[in-house]
């Protein structure tokens, strides 16, 4: 249990998708104007990746992997169909994009309306590809350790794009220099947060 907490404490706060990695920057960037839709996005980030990492672990470490098939039969040993993993991951991660859009659209069609084009393009996020191919590259023990990778990496993507919506709404009203206004602005700040972010790296987990 503890080494659940110590995966998801350090995919929040060490690990984070966007300030340790700068991944799902494109909507992190073009979605966090409002807390609002950042919110709702956020939600659905965390709603994706729980669902999709573990279901990619399974593919993983049943299927893909040389000798995943032993379960079906023991002359399958040495199948590896490792070279399908890229395919695998996104399909899996379109059709739960796909499940989300539907229940947003059909519960909430204000957020729908409001996050537009960058809800399906949760599927093209690089968040949710990456973390299933870091899952792929620390090749967690099972898929607890999986499932509390994912749900810790889109808490920290949550946090993070709610906190620069928050921030860019304050600035609204500050005297921000034209030239910065903006993009500009937000990417300073994005690199001060991200700064600050690292000082969590002291943290021993």
């Amino acid at each position: 249990m503890e080494n659940l907490v110590n995966i998801f404490v350090k995919s929040i706060f060490i690990d984070n998708m966007i300030f340790a990695y700068f991944l799902g920057m494109c909507s992190y960037l073009a979605v966090s104007k409002t807390v609002k839709t950042s919110t709702g996005l956020g939600i659905a980030v965390i709603f994706v990746l729980g669902f999709t990492v573990p279901i990619n672990f399974l593919i993983e470490n049943y299927i893909l992997q040389e000798g995943a098939l032993t379960w079906l039969s023991p002359q399958l040993a040495d199948v590896d169909l490792s070279f399908l993993s890229f395919i695998m991951f996104i399909a899996v991660i379109a059709s739960m994009v796909q499940l989300v859009e539907m229940v947003i659209e059909k519960f909430s069609p204000t957020l729908y309306s409001s996050l537009g084009i960058f809800l399906p393009l949760i599927a093209v996020n690089c968040a949710i590809l990456g973390g299933a191919l870091f899952m792929q590259e620390r090749e967690y023990a099972n898929i607890a350790e999986a499932t509390s990778f994912a749900l810790g990496s889109g808490v920290g993507w949550f946090l993070a794009i709610v906190g620069i919506a928050a921030i860019r709404e304050k600035i609204r009203y500050s005297n921000v220099p034209a030239p910065l206004r903006g993009l500009g602005i937000t990417f300073i700040i994005t690199g001060l947060m991200g700064i600050a972010f690292m000082s969590f790296m002291g943290i021993k987990l």
